[in-house]
């Protein structure tokens, strides 16, 4: 949609006809925030959604909705969609095709029951199924979390809150152990049990029980867990099906190609966008598929643009997020160690305790934060932040940093804001980038 409305912009009616198809009953909308409507932060399902199929058809988009596409015909330039309402098929002709199909979670077989309580949470329509299921009477007391990335740890804290027993399964040493140095992985692990949340690591799902057409538990090799809800957080994978099938280029990553303008290489008119592509991480050159909405709004805008006769490009990413765990922050950008090490490079780590405020002023926590940097050359390769109240948003200067190149050294002179409300003298983002270059200098 948000190449749909760029192009709109540019083009009006009579220039530019616009036809989107979705399989879903809603447009425009923040999966994102499924988990904080769930767990009750965000009170109202519609205020997830930034502009309805009405809006957007008043701006001259004709939104379809409960279509879903079943073939891309690039030799005719026509896309074939059932109608999952009405019945029958539909072929629409195109001059510009945007493909932005998303990804879709990681399902292994065990999961693939018909029973009820087992869970995805990848549209705002997993976040109704979800949201009614723990309303039903009697309501669900326990519930099993199988994955602990962003959403597995995110639907954990909406549990909680929910007022749930829960159980988080990862595989991993510990959570977020694809987003964090093991490190900082193990303060999130010993939050999340704080919270009273248990976390069994270096899991294994057998199966799952069921019974009466519901889910009754998690088997694992050291026995069955009750739940009353399984939530999956897998992980996702493109949803490039329908694009290979039409022909389109996809990457090792397993998204589909696009060069800086988000047009599919080598097609003409097509342009892709979202959790389907793969696109370029910028400090190691390589083809990576990171899905967040971050990159897929701005990928979307760029096609929309070029299609409208503008010119835009994206460049690529530098793998910042950032997420929590009720009072928990956790951020990161650029590489972890596990990935700079993967990518061929030589690197020193700097990790410091500070606080987010003056140590004397009320209300200063503690957090911790890691840079990760070239040896030699102290290019800032990578940073993570763990902490609570204020922490995670100073991974955004540690992003820039990493964005524009600078060194560690280049960033102890940063002009960072000071107050003692909101940091100390010297900010934990300099305290770190200071002893990351004394690492660099003891490398020499």
């Amino acid at each position: 949609m948000s190449a749909a409305s760029q192009a709109r912009k540019r083009l009006g009616e009579s220039d530019l006809s616009i036809v989107v198809f979705e399989r879903g009953r809603y447009t425009s909308y923040s999966a994102c925030g499924i988990p904080y409507w769930i767990g009750g932060a965000v009170d109202d399902r519609d205020k997830l959604v930034a502009r309805t199929p009405e809006e957007h058809r008043k701006a001259g988009i004709d939104v379809r909705l409960r279509h879903e596409v079943v073939g891309i015909d690039l030799d005719r330039r026509e896309v074939r969609a059932h109608d999952l309402d009405g019945g029958g098929e539909v072929r629409e002709p195109f001059d510009h095709l945007v493909y932005a199909a998303g990804a879709t979670p990681f399902m292994p077989e065990w999961a693939r029951v018909r029973d009820e309580g087992v869970f995805g949470v990848q549209t705002l329509g997993d976040g109704e199924a979800i949201h009614a299921w723990l309303d039903r009477k009697p309501e669900p007391r326990t519930a099993v979390v199988i994955g602990g990335g962003y959403i597995g740890v995110e639907m954990a804290e909406a549990m909680v809150l929910r007022g749930l027993t829960v159980t988080l399964l990862e595989k991993s040493p510990q959570p977020m152990g694809k987003t964090v140095d093991p490190e900082m992985g193990a303060l999130v692990q010993k939050s999340m049990r704080g919270l009273g949340i248990e976390v069994i690591t270096d899991a294994h799902v057998e199966g799952l029980e069921t019974a009466g057409g519901r889910v009754r538990a998690v088997v694992t090799p050291g026995g069955a867990l009750p739940a009353d809800v399984v939530v999956l957080g897998l992980g996702v994978r493109p949803n490039t099906a329908l694009a290979r099938e039409a022909g389109l280029p996809v990457g090792s990553t397993g998204g589909v190609r696009t060069d800086l303008r988000m047009r599919v290489e080598e097609l003409e008119g097509v342009w892709a966008a979202g959790d389907c592509v793969e696109t370029r991480h910028l400090i190691t050159g390589r083809p990576v598929h990171v899905p967040l909405g971050t990159h897929a709004n701005k990928q979307g805008r760029v096609a929309g643009i070029n299609i409208g006769g503008g010119y835009a490009t994206f460049p690529g990413v530098i793998g910042t997020a950032v997420t929590k765990v009720c009072d928990l922050e956790v951020a990161r950008t650029g590489l972890t160690s596990k990935e700079a090490r993967a990518a061929g490079y030589s690197f020193v780590t700097a990790t410091v305790d500070s606080t987010s405020r003056a140590g004397y002023y009320p209300g200063a926590e503690l957090m911790t934060v890691k840079v990760i940097a070239e040896r030699r050359t102290g290019l800032l390769l990578g940073a993570q932040i763990v902490g609570r109240s204020e922490a995670a948003k100073r991974i955004d200067a540690l992003a820039v940093a990493v964005w524009n190149r600078m060194t560690v050294e280049e960033m102890t002179a940063l002009d960072l804001s000071y107050a003692p409300p909101f940091a100390p003298v010297w900010d934990p983002v300099l305290i770190a980038a200071r002893k990351a270059t004394e690492a660099v200098h003891a490398s020499l």
